[in-house]
């Protein structure tokens, strides 16, 4: 069905008072029909594209061997930025270097991925994003897409910045989906920054976390955006909780692509190999 067509029959619908569930009808059948349509659009873009919650996700993956996978979330950057362009060189050098499937992804907005329901992480009118359960929720359903689609037994993180605030907060709100996090730069306590009561991360879901889950928590000495000590606070709770955690600290390291320093991916490579 057209969708002018849908259009004018809300139009005649809403004239008449008594027909208002007809309406609703109606705008369900167009919502319906817009994202099915969003859908077979994306199924049609080929490889390198994944629907998940209504959006057309872009990503770049490069083949290694066995049956594990290795995923790289980026941070925010201004809207539309060609964040694949940066990460598959990235996501590259650590197949080369672990022999495991890599996958970078573009979050909704940036590269060729679509932001038809979440807006991109830097939209200047809402503010911290990451920290929202609607975007926890899409990060969950788009780690058990891809690990569906490439059969993985093994998922380890790769996250920066807003990637690794989602990341850390997603190991309490989806328990044993991740085996590794590898998480850089980021922020573990939204409340310090935030008094919107609806935000989450990583804090209040500590005690959910798996004590079998690996996790890397790095930090630069440098970064003025995710200050050394709060990644220090959260590796000091983490440890108290029980937690499998290890800190890395990266000298003069700043916080723009401090996950692609030589001492972070020295990391990551220890980590998946033990």
């Amino acid at each position: 069905m057209d969708i002018l067509v849908l259009q004018r029959i809300k139009t005649i619908l809403k004239e008449n008072k008594n027909m208002k569930k007809l309406v609703i009808l109606a705008s369900l059948v167009f919502v319906n029909y817009l994202f099915a349509n969003t859908k077979d659009d994306c199924i049609k873009k080929g490889d390198g594209f994944i629907y998940v919650q209504n959006e057309c996700i872009a990503y770049k993956k490069f083949n290694g061997e066995g049956d594990s996978l290795n995923i790289i979330i980026h941070g925010t950057w201004d809207e539309g930025s060609d964040t694949l362009a940066r990460y598959s060189p990235f996501a590259e050098d650590l197949t080369m270097m672990s022999d495991i499937s890599t996958i970078a992804v573009a979050l909704p907005g940036y590269s060729k991925s679509s932001s038809n329901k979440l807006l991109p992480l830097s939209n200047k009118e809402v503010k911290n994003l990451a920290a929202t359960k609607e975007y926890i929720e899409f990060l969950e359903n788009l780690v058990l897409s891809l690990k569906a689609k490439y059969s993985a037994k093994k998922i380890t993180l790769i996250a920066h910045s807003a990637g690794c605030m989602m990341s850390a907060t997603l190991l309490g709100v989806k328990p044993d989906l991740v085996d590794n996090l590898v998480c850089v730069g980021g922020v573990y306590d939204i409340h310090k920054k935030s008094n919107d009561k609806k935000l989450i991360s990583a804090v209040d879901v500590v005690d959910k976390i798996s004590k079998k889950t690996k996790i890397v928590l790095i930090y630069g000495t440098a970064d003025e955006i995710s200050t050394p000590q709060t990644t220090i606070d959260f590796y000091n709770l983490a440890k108290q909780k029980g937690l499998d955690v290890k800190l890395v600290e990266v000298k003069d390291g700043v916080h723009i692509d401090l996950d692609m320093t030589t001492q972070s991916k020295d990391s990551i490579i220890e980590l998946i190999e033990e």
